[in-house]
């Protein structure tokens, strides 16, 4: 099924597909990632290393899914379990290697993984409304200098951590929600940071190349068809 996949045009496959570009190329990123530089003064002769970190990283996390999808579909599947609806049965996927550890390194991986989550989206948020409104804001910032942004990014982490500890919540339905709407969003995000980053006025000598150009759109319009598919079907299936 790796290297010769199944497709299906069912609802639940699309959704799920479009949640897996959501949480791949999330819009966060696109926020996070200017903002973040900017905030670090980076200049112009940083920006090669800047961009092969960007790379690397996106390489990286594509490699782990790949090897979270493989793990998982050797483990779960034949056991039954097709639908992931907690974390203890993910942690189930690390139980032929881990053993009695599973549960455990499962625990300290999704602990990680939260962390950052926890401090990178609120502080994705925090730049993209303060730089929309023009307020002041920088993560190396006092709050008296910046008290919209470190506000904002507190009221953030404190909300999410509240929600998280909603009794009952399906959290793993949450995710799904959460990554769907990222995937729907995504295009429009991509569509007009395409337009900027194409516009000399603005960019200077650092417009985007033909060639990525090319890449970009088609990536772009790939994913559009993606997602108009999703909606088409879903409501093929409403029919």
């Amino acid at each position: 099924a790796l290297v010769t996949p199944s497709v299906s045009f069912e609802p639940s496959t699309l959704l799920l597909m479009v949640a897996t570009v959501g949480t791949t190329v999330t819009p966060y990123m696109f926020f996070y990632l200017q903002s973040s530089v900017a905030d670090k003064g980076l200049g112009p002769e940083e920006l090669p290393l800047e961009r092969a970190d960007a790379i690397l990283g996106g390489v990286w996390t594509n490699v782990i899914a790949l090897f979270i999808v493989v793990v998982t579909a050797v483990t779960l599947f034949p056991r039954g379990i097709h639908v992931v609806q907690s974390a203890e049965q993910a942690a189930l996927a690390l139980a032929p290697v881990a053993g009695n550890f599973a549960k455990g390194l499962f625990a300290f991986g999704l602990f990680g993984a939260s962390v950052l989550a926890a401090t990178v989206m609120p502080l994705t948020t925090s730049y993209a409304v303060c730089e929309s409104f023009g307020w002041e804001s920088g993560i190396s910032r006092k709050f008296s200098e910046a008290p919209v942004f470190m506000g904002l990014y507190t009221a953030l982490i404190a909300i999410g951590a509240i929600v998280v500890l909603v009794p009952g919540l399906p959290l793993i339905g949450v995710i799904l929600i959460s990554q769907n709407l990222n995937g729907i969003l995504l295009p429009i995000v991509l569509v007009f940071m395409l337009r900027l980053v194409n516009k000399p006025r603005l960019m200077g000598a650092h417009t985007n190349p033909a060639w990525l150009n090319v890449l970009a759109w088609s990536l772009t319009g790939l994913i559009i068809l993606l997602t108009l598919v999703l909606f088409g079907s879903s409501l093929a299936a409403r029919l």
